[in-house]
């Protein structure tokens, strides 16, 4: 049976137009975490968690291991509307330098601290800053405490790191606290680190447990030294095209995000405890670090970023006194 050329065009419109619709209907959410990393288990609880609520056709679809971009590219893609979802940490700071805040050595104590932190100063302070950029923070989860991993010596002291070439993330402070320390960083998107290493491009690099391991850093690391150095929080972030879904998509995918923080925040303490020895399993030696030494080291760090960022030296001020409430 022959269909007249004006109802197949028809049909082929309304085919067009229902494909187009599912597709936009599609939220996406890129991180740049391997498939054992605590981004990669955050993104996934959320997604089931927030699938189960959202009502058909939508449907959060999670991108890992930079499918969807670097950091960067996934904070530009929000901004142009093709990415709906992502989940920065260290590289908030490009977005507003007030976020170096988490960038300050041992500024953080532990998870109840930066709980308090959150209310008081990330968001009355730090997520409107973001909205002012075209970002808007959804939930704060968890990059995680730091430790540094290289194949030349283990540190136990900030001159171990002198001549260490290491790869940090994009972050000012980050760059500028390890060559205080001595180190010799270099900014590097997390995907091309493991090749870095293994060619011996770079010597070492620092990052949470969860990610040493998801990213097998461990498989061409000779030492693991636990400094803890930073705590990096994690910022569920939407772009643009966010605003655009109806108020109660919006509100189902906020209040998943913000319920998901205290799996993230159980997860990631477990994950601390059992990734040391999988890590030593690799034949990675662990060492425990004085961390005293560190922090004597890095006053020159909270005097720059006092003198240079307008309002920081409130910030700082604020989450050490939260830190004196525990």
């Amino acid at each position: 049976m022959l269909f007249p050329r004006v109802a197949v065009t028809t049909l082929a419109i309304a085919v067009a137009s229902v494909s187009l619709q599912a597709q936009a209907r599609e939220i996406t959410f890129g991180h740049v975490g391997g498939p054992d990393s605590l981004f990669s288990d955050s993104a996934n609880h959320f997604a089931e968690l927030v699938n189960e609520r959202l009502p058909e056709p939508y449907e959060v679809v999670v991108f890992g291991s930079s499918q969807l971009g670097t950091d960067s590219e996934l904070l530009q893609r929000m901004r142009l509307g093709t990415v709906d979802l992502a989940l920065p940490s260290t590289i908030m700071s490009s977005v507003a330098d007030e976020f170096g805040l988490f960038e300050l050595p041992y500024l953080i104590q532990d998870r109840e601290h930066m709980k308090r932190v959150e209310e008081e100063v990330v968001w009355p302070t730090l997520a409107p800053l973001a909205e002012q950029n075209g970002y808007r923070i959804l939930a704060v989860w968890e990059n995680g405490f730091r430790h540094i991993t290289n194949n030349r010596r283990a540190i136990n002291t900030p001159e171990d790191l002198r001549g260490i070439k290491l790869r940090v993330p994009q972050g000012v402070w980050r760059v500028r606290m390890f060559e205080e320390y001595g180190a010799e960083p270099s900014p590097m998107s997390l995907s091309e680190v493991f090749m870095a290493l293994q060619t011996g491009v770079m010597d070492g690099q620092e990052n949470p447990l969860a990610q040493i391991a998801g990213q097998r850093f461990q498989e061409v690391q000779d030492y693991l030294s636990l400094t803890g150095h930073v705590y990096t929080p994690a910022y569920l972030t939407a772009g643009r095209r966010f605003n655009n879904l109806p108020d109660e998509i919006q509100e189902i995918i906020i209040e998943a995000a913000k319920e998901t923080q205290a799996f993230v925040y159980e997860h990631a303490a477990q994950l601390d405890e059992d990734l040391i020895d999988v890590i030593r399993q690799a034949n990675t030696e662990v060492n425990e670090v004085d961390t005293s030494v560190f922090i004597e080291a890095s006053g020159t760090i909270y005097e720059a970023f006092a003198n240079e960022v307008p309002g920081s030296q409130e910030l700082i001020d604020r989450v050490l006194e939260l830190g004196n409430d525990s």
